[in-house]
């Protein structure tokens, strides 16, 4: 099935090369949670700071429940610093 994996800031490196701008659409296994995707693309857990699937908010003890329908977007930032 195909879901959109978003990367934002530094952790656009880790896309697959058919990527657009912070985006690609991945071909994934059935039943795939957020966190094997993140495993997947072999993203640092520790980097993914903000996780989002399909605009809601996935806090890190959610992550390997939430399963992965065809067509989910999920988006990840890692954590940012400001002054």
């Amino acid at each position: 099935m195909d879901v959109t994996l978003k990367l934002y800031a530094s952790l656009g490196t880790y896309l697959p090369d058919h990527a657009h701008k912070n985006e690609a659409v991945v071909s994934v296994d059935d039943g795939i949670n957020v966190e094997a995707l993140i495993d997947q693309y072999q993203v640092p857990r520790k980097e993914c700071h903000l996780v989002l699937v399909n605009g809601v908010f996935k806090a890190p003890g959610q992550r390997s429940q939430t399963v992965l329908k065809a067509g989910d977007a999920v988006a990840v930032w890692p954590p940012v610093a400001g002054g």
